[in-house]
This record gives structure tokens, sequence and C-alpha cells, in this order.
């Protein structure tokens, strides 16, 4: 492994501790502002990446995935909160279940931006360039109405009941279900989460002009 790679992994590592850490904390902080303080009290209402990381979502996926080349994302440890205590019911659940993914397109457009007044080459243009396909890969892999990613906690607040009741099986075999989905299903995911990711590079372009 050259200079250059090592570069690249410690790029990515630095922008998925910062991003994860962000994603996890703003679920919390939406649950709290909701009235739930489950996240408090267990200590997940904190910015410390240490409460937050996932070893296998969050440190060696996402390392894989960059050695094979394709879109990079991940998880963390989800952060714990009680649907009875947020308000607004399921649609409360829902937002607590989008702030995460929202923050990553935040943080992805912010980079895009930023590096739209970079040079073409240097350590910080390859810093905001990862940030980018880091936030997008996460929003992209997040949103999948898939137990337990935050895309299926939206869906369970729009579905019927006898949905909701097949979720909450599904969800007790989530992390094996998404390694199952990882290891066979990998070229189809990856084309599925490139085509999310190509569409908002698209809107970024456009918004910042960016040829």
């Amino acid at each position: 492994m050259g200079a250059t790679d090592i570069q690249q992994v410690i790029l990515v590592l630095v922008a998925i501790l910062f991003s994860m850490t962000l994603h996890e904390a703003m679920h919390g902080y939406m649950s709290y502002f909701l009235g739930d303080n489950t996240a408090k009290i267990q200590g997940r209402l904190t910015l410390n990446p240490l409460k937050h990381i996932d070893p296998f979502l969050t440190i060696i996926l996402p390392l894989l995935l960059l050695i094979s080349g394709g879109p990079i994302f991940g998880g963390a440890k989800p952060v714990p909160f009680n649907p009875n205590n947020v308000r607004g019911g399921d649609m409360g659940v829902a937002l607590v279940a989008l702030s995460g993914p929202l923050l990553n397109l935040v943080l992805a457009f912010i980079s895009f931006g930023i590096l739209s007044f970079l040079p073409d080459s240097g350590l910080w243009t390859s810093f905001f360039s990862t940030m980018v396909m880091v936030n997008l890969g996460f929003f992209a892999f997040n949103i999948l109405p898939i137990p337990p990613l935050d895309g299926s906690r939206v869906m369970y607040a729009i579905a019927p009941d006898v949905v909701q009741k097949g979720m909450q099986q599904i969800e007790r075999y989530g992390l094996i279900l998404i390694f199952v989905l990882v290891l066979i299903g990998g070229p189809v995911l990856s084309k599925i989460l490139m085509a999310i990711i190509t569409f908002f590079i698209n809107i970024f372009s456009a918004i910042f002009q960016v040829v």
C-alpha cells in the first residue's frame, strides 16, 4: 500500500467518524427535542465518536468497500429511543429516523460547496471530496427501507399494522440481513446506491454551477 493509499484510508476514516458521530447524535437530539430522554440517560446524547462506533458497520464495512472500489456506506450503533415518549406518534418517530440521513445530506451539500471553491488537487480537496462521497453513501444506504436502517422506520410510520408487525419480526435479524444483502446482493445494491449518489451530485453541480 502506497502513501497515497494510506492517505485515502485516513481521510475516509476521519470522514466516517465525523459524519457518523453527527448522524447518531442528531437522532438523539431529535428524539430529545420531541420529548424522549432515553438517549440522554444512556449517554448517547454526545459528540464522542467512541459512544457511537460499531466495529463492523462503522470501520470494517466502509474500508472493505473502499478497497473493492464500490460506493462507501455504513452505519453505527443505533441511538436508543422510546417511540412511546416521542411527540407526534409515528410521524415523530419518522422525524427521528430521518434526522440522521438528512444531516448526512446537508454535510455532503456543504462539503460539495466548499469543494467547488478549492483547486483541483491537494489535501483539502481530497478531504472534502471524500466527505461528499461518504455522506452521500451513508445517506443513500440509510434511507433504504430495510430494518433496522433509518428508511425502515420512516416506512414503518406510514405502513398499515400488518406490515408493521412483519417489520418488527424482521428487525430482530437486521444486522444479519444487512450482512447477507451486502455479501450476496452487493452488485445490485451498489447500482442502487450509485444511482442515488449520482442524482444528488448532479443537483449539487447544478446549484454550484460545476461542470
